[in-house]
Order: C-alpha cells, then structure tokens, then sequence
C-alpha cells in the first residue's frame, strides 16, 4: 500500500457499539490512538461532530485540562481546575462554587 492510501478503520459489530456508546475516557482514546488507529496517516484529519446525529462538524482545534460536572443527563458544565483557582483571584470569583461532582476531564474544542 502507498503512502497516499488511507486505511479506512474496522467497523465495530453491534455489541461492540453498544460498549463504545459510553463517555470516553482518556485511557480508551490512548488504546485508539495506539492500536486502532496507529496505522492511520500522520496528516489524517481530526474532526468533531457538533451533535450526535452528524448535524455539523468542524475541525479539532485545541483543548483544556478542567473539571468536568453534568448538568443534564448527557451534558454538562466545565469549571478550572483547583490548581487554576489557587493562582487566579479573578477565576475564583468568577467561579465561587464548584459542583462536588465535578472531575477532571479533557475538553476538546472545534475550530468553528
């Protein structure tokens, strides 16, 4: 195979889905990106889907490191980390209250 050709991914059978219907977490994204997507091309592009029915999409563009804490059941709000807090008088009071249930997360943003 040439360089110039993409290896399109395995499709995951119906079970295997169900499974990945989950919230990421950074250790699932370290195997993809090591095992099922290692063969990909390094200048694949990395693109984010505005909903989960396709209704839009947009380049992959940049990240934090916060917390992350659900409002409803399947989004939620994102707030500093305390480290963050600690060196930022204006965050804090930008931030007074940070839900209990708030854990750390990678949030990933689109280009547009």
């Amino acid at each position: 195979m040439s360089s110039s050709q993409t290896t399109e991914p395995e499709q995951p059978d119906e079970e295997e889905q169900e499974e990945k219907d989950q919230p990421l977490t950074l250790d699932v994204l370290r195997h993809l990106v090591r095992k099922d997507w290692a063969r990909l091309p390094g200048k694949t592009l990395v693109v984010l889907s505005r909903d989960t029915e396709g209704n839009g999409f947009s380049p992959f563009c940049g990240y934090t490191h916060s917390r992350y804490s659900p409002v409803y059941e399947l989004t939620g709000e994102t707030y500093p980390l305390e480290s963050e807090l600690a060196k930022d008088r204006e965050l804090r009071d930008l931030y007074p209250e940070i839900p209990d249930d708030a854990v750390a997360a990678l949030v990933l943003y689109p280009l547009g």
